[in-house]
């Protein structure tokens, strides 16, 4: 099966082009529309669900196939986590050799056109699906995906396999991932005078200070988890002592008796000043993806339809969250990893590397040509 990687990059191109953070609804709404018309365009029934939550609408397809019953879910998501402004000032679109940078050239707009990219040749060149395959375009993956995941999980026990677009891991495709949680912090202390009576007051953002220290001293990396505060606010006026501030701390630990262990110790996390109140709200969760043998298997199968394309790719589990853990820990067996190489991913050098576009791809269409 032949594809151009030049007309995947330009679809690729227009799709960077629309900024979609996660929070920004009208910009993952208009990313919906674009998923939509290929998938439409394809001949796909489509189901658009509505957004919950301030966050943007799912889109589900379902290609019609030689067979019926469970079949073949491809998860994508179209949120990115770079804000509104990005493609005009610190990442901007552009190609140097054989580096495209971008927001979401990588994470994962590049693997998700991808792989509309595949179903249509696959059709444009007479062939058909074993399998049923439904395709699911994510609104709210990078926040954890927490209005989703009932309905990734639903579709996922219906289905035989998941395929999930993300990027490759130095170019290895991912047979299991770390369990992921949120925790919502929230300090409330008294207001005074930060300037006449400071000493009547007590600071929640001074508490949350300490607190992030020891949250983030919690990480040991030998043991296997890590904890990282990535949003924080607070006070109102410089010169009135802070009475409430909030922070996000996302934790990643190696397995699940980490997770339990790391929760609790979480949950338990008292005041330094008794006469402010601490509270730790647990959020949204990625439960561990543990290898199990019918994913293995789901990667030998890609691996001997990569070795026919000529790469061997490789594969282990991972830290970086996705939406292939939910499935995973169902046991329906999962392969993540599929989509572009690159790096840089969450950062102001999120690059894909256009040679990775051909052979991925190829790869993508012979797992939905093979899988039965």
């Amino acid at each position: 099966m032949k594809f151009d990687s030049e007309e995947m990059l330009a679809g690729i191109h227009k799709w960077v082009l629309v900024e979609s953070p996660t929070y920004h609804r009208e910009g993952v709404n208009r990313m919906m529309d674009l998923a939509e018309k290929e998938m439409a365009d394809l001949g796909a029934q489509i189901e658009r669900i509505p957004g919950k939550e301030g966050f943007g609408d799912t889109v589900k397809a379902r290609l019609p196939s030689e067979l019926s019953g469970p079949g073949i879910l491809i998860l994508s998501h179209l949120d990115t986590v770079h804000p509104v402004g990005t493609l005009d000032s610190i990442l901007p679109y552009r190609r140097e050799g054989d580096k495209i940078y971008g927001p979401g050239t990588y994470d994962m707009k590049g693997g998700a056109y991808m792989a509309c990219c595949v179903l249509r040749q696959i059709f444009a060149e007479g062939g058909s699906l074993n399998l049923p395959v439904t395709f699911m375009f994510i609104p709210d993956e990078e926040v954890g995906s927490p209005t989703t995941r009932g309905l990734i999980e639903a579709e996922a026990g219906q289905s035989k396999f998941v395929l999930v677009t993300e990027p490759a891991k130095d170019g290895k495709l991912v047979t299991g991932r770390y369990a992921f949680a949120r925790f919502h912090l929230t300090a409330k202390g008294k207001p005074s005078h930060a300037g006449s009576t400071l000493s009547r007051g007590r600071s929640a953002i001074r508490e949350m200070a300490q607190q992030i220290l020891r949250i983030e001293d919690m990480t040991d990396t030998e043991k296997g988890y890590t904890l990282s505060v990535g949003v924080i606010s607070g006070g109102t006026f410089v010169n009135t002592v802070p009475i409430h501030c909030e922070a996000q701390v996302l934790a990643v630990m190696q397995t699940q008796g980490l997770f339990d262990e790391l929760n609790e110790r979480m949950v338990n996390l008292r005041p330094f000043n008794p006469e402010v109140k601490f509270m730790v709200t647990p959020g949204p969760v990625r439960p561990m993806f543990e290898p199990d043998e019918n994913g293995i298997k789901l990667y030998e199968t890609a691996e001997k339809i990569a070795g026919e394309i000529g790469f061997v790719p490789g594969h282990g589990t991972f830290g970086g969250g996705s939406d292939g853990n939910f499935t995973g820990a169902m046991g329906v067996p999962t392969l993540d990893g599929l989509g572009v190489c690159g790096d840089g991913a969450h950062t102001h050098n999120e690059y894909m590397l256009y040679s990775s576009l051909e052979p991925r791809a190829r790869l993508m269409a012979g797992l939905l040509t093979t899988l039965r």
